[in-house]
C-alpha cells in the first residue's frame, strides 16, 4: 500500500509539473491578494497588525480552493480515475497519494513563501512561526477537506463552484484556529492551544477524509 501511495503521489506531481502555470496560478494569487492590502489600507502598523492573521489566512485559504478541481477532474475525465477504482489496492490509500501531491504543489509551497509576505505586515518573528506552523497543518486540512467536496462534484456542470460551497463550512474551524493562532502571539499570547486545535482538525480529518473521499468517487463513478 506504501508503494501504490507513493505512485500515485509521484504520477500526479510529474504530470503537475508539465502544467507548470497551473501550479504557480495559487501562488500568484496568494501574493496578490496579500499584497494589495497593505498597499490599500496604507502604514499604519497597527491596523496592519490588526488586519494580517485573517488576511493572510483568507489568501491562503482561497488559494487552496481554486486548485481543488485538479484532484481528480483531469482523472475522471480520461478514465484513470475508474482505473484506479478497480485496483487491488485500496481506494482511499491512491486518494491519500492524490492528497499529499496536491498538498505538496500547494499548501507546502503557500506555507514557505508566507513568512515573505508577512513581513509587509511587519509581523514579529514568533507570529510569523506561528503563522509557519499553523499553515502546515492548516493547510493539509484543507486539501483533506477539499477532496471531499472535490469527489461529490465530479462529472457536474459547475463543479469547482459547487465543491467550494460544499467545503466551505468546515473550512472556516480551521481559518478560525489558524488566524487565531497568530493573533494570540501579536497580542503577547501563547499560540499552542490554536495550534494543538489545528492538528487535532488535521488528524481528525485525515482519518475520515480518505474514506468519505473514496466513497464519493465510487457513487460518481457508478
Amino acid at each position: 500500500m506504501i508503494r501504490a501511495f507513493v505512485c500515485v503521489a509521484r504520477r500526479d506531481l510529474a504530470l503537475a509539473l508539465r502544467r507548470k502555470s497551473d501550479v504557480a496560478n495559487t501562488l500568484v494569487f496568494f501574493v496578490i491578494v496579500t499584497s494589495l492590502f497593505p498597499l490599500g489600507v496604507g502604514p499604519e502598523r497597527s491596523l496592519l497588525h490588526a488586519m494580517a492573521p485573517g488576511i493572510l489566512w483568507v489568501a491562503a485559504l482561497l488559494a487552496s480552493m481554486l486548485s481543488l478541481a485538479r484532484i481528480f477532474e483531469p482523472d475522471f475525465a480520461d478514465g484513470t480515475l475508474e482505473q484506479l477504482a478497480l485496483g487491488v489496492e485500496p481506494l482511499s490509500v491512491l486518494v491519500i497519494g492524490k492528497i499529499g501531491a496536491h498538498w505538496l504543489l500547494t499548501g507546502l509551497p503557500l506555507t514557505l513563501i508566507s513568512p515573505i509576505l508577512a513581513l509587509q505586515f511587519d509581523l514579529q518573528p514568533l507570529a510569523i512561526l506561528a503563522l509557519c506552523g499553523g499553515l502546515l497543518a492548516g493547510t493539509a486540512a484543507l486539501s483533506l477537506i477539499g477532496a471531499v467536496g472535490a469527489a461529490l462534484t465530479l462529472g457536474l456542470r459547475g463543479g469547482g463552484v459547487l465543491a467550494a460551497l460544499l467545503v466551505l463550512p468546515l473550512y472556516i474551524p480551521v481559518l478560525i484556529f489558524g488566524a487565531g493562532a497568530v493573533g494570540a502571539v501579536e497580542s503577547g499570547l501563547g499560540a499552542q492551544p490554536h495550534l494543538l486545535l489545528l492538528g487535532a482538525f488535521f488528524l481528525t480529518s485525515l482519518a475520515s477524509a480518505p474514506w468519505a473521499t473514496a466513497t464519493a468517487i465510487r457513487i460518481a463513478l457508478d
